[in-house]
């Protein structure tokens, strides 16, 4: 018997983040952000299902990362593009960390995200605080 599966979303980083790294690409300074940019709108996809964290990147897409939320300790948030997207580190209980890039609408995955965490794991990462004012 399968248990379902729930795709909250599924897609790539936050078209923001390249547009602003490519109009910043004409400074020859940031021409390496604006190519780490390209490569993650290229490359890079994020799918964030009732069950699981997924992350599709690395060279032409060929890698791939899977995280439970039973393994989660700790998240922590960074907005970007003046709240439109923004970054997620994932920390897990063996202390390894994934980090979400331009998370397109990063406020409302954090809050589906919490939800599905430990006790435990929302108060490290502030969930508690801000679901109960």
């Amino acid at each position: 018997m399968a248990i379902s599966e729930d795709v909250y979303y599924e897609g790539p980083p936050h078209i923001g983040e390249l547009i602003i790294s490519i109009i910043m690409g004409f400074t020859i300074i940031c021409l390496p952000l604006t190519v780490g940019a390209l490569v993650r709108a290229l490359w890079v996809r994020y799918r964030i299902t009732s069950r699981r964290i997924s992350v599709t990147g690395g060279w032409l897409g060929r890698d791939r990362s899977d995280i439970v939320y039973s393994e989660v300790a700790k998240i922590v948030t960074v907005p970007r593009g003046l709240g439109a997207w923004g970054d997620m580190v994932v920390t897990l209980k063996d202390g390894s960390r994934l980090e979400l890039r331009a998370i397109p609408n990063f406020r409302e995955v954090y809050s589906y995200i919490s939800e599905k965490l430990s006790e435990k794991a929302k108060e490290v990462s502030g969930a508690l605080g801000a679901v109960g004012s």
